[in-house]
């Protein structure tokens, strides 16, 4: 072994092996290539490190085991929370703008009030569906507190956070595998994958709770509406400011 490979090039200590026993950076570093740089992100996304397909096949077969395990502790068999939903967003992004799917399209229906007020709200959901990528974190949030307000006693409000971020990224998910399908065969059914987001969470929840009595579903429904509500009430209205305060 050469005396360069003798010396971490990051902090200097004296290793022997493949990694550093100090800050564990690789020994074999050398210039940047393109290769390396492609090779770090296969690694980033796919390695033991960050586990995605683990992390998706339990989110399916048994999300409940999934949420318990990492709110325990188990933080690196699975991929972080955050981290999921930004990678499932940028997955989305791209096949929106490959599809040119607008999911607000058709939203605001014709109706009563002034002209300047329908073209105010047809406006605000191109700026709420062209944003959606970063208005859907607010959906992470009304969740979370949805889910806080009617199980307060289960977890506390930041690992419901966690919860809703896997959650969220699933719906993400979804509605990416769904996109040509409302796009082009049938876009009346915009609104089919915040169905099947209800339906996820029921599964979803009542696996983490290990419980599905009426009553536990019934919260279920009432949180779910109330983060809809939420989520449009912040989104829909963040908008409608944003695109109000750009006319005046």
């Amino acid at each position: 072994m050469s005396d360069s490979l003798n010396i971490c090039k990051n902090c200097e200590q004296p290793v022997n092996v493949n990694y550093c026993e100090n800050c564990g950076q690789r020994t074999s570093i050398h210039k940047v290539t393109f290769k390396e740089t492609f090779q770090d992100f296969v690694d980033t996304v796919f390695s033991v490190n960050a586990p995605l397909f683990l992390t998706l096949k339990m989110l399916v077969v048994n999300p409940g085991k999934l949420f318990r395990e990492y709110l325990s502790g188990k933080r690196k068999k699975y991929y972080k929370p955050v981290a999921f939903l930004i990678l499932t967003t940028i997955v989305f992004v791209l096949l929106k703008t490959i599809s040119n799917f607008d999911p607000m399209e058709g939203f605001v229906a014709a109706g009563g009030g002034s002209q300047e007020t329908m073209n105010l709200l047809v406006e605000s959901g191109r700026y709420f569906s062209k944003n959606g990528n970063n208005i859907v974190f607010i959906f992470v949030f009304t969740l979370s507190i949805a889910l806080k307000l009617f199980f307060s006693k289960r977890y506390f409000w930041s690992e419901y956070i966690a919860i809703s971020f896997y959650i969220i990224g699933f719906y993400t998910i979804i509605t990416s595998v769904l996109i040509f399908y409302l796009k082009f065969v049938n876009p009346e059914l915009r609104m089919i994958p915040l169905a099947i987001l209800l339906l996820y969470i029921l599964y979803a929840l009542t696996s983490l709770f290990k419980s599905r009595n009426i009553w536990l579903i019934i919260k279920l429904l009432f949180a779910y509406m109330t983060s809809v509500i939420l989520y449009i009430l912040l989104g829909f209205g963040l908008s409608f400011l944003i695109v109000w305060l750009k006319t005046l």
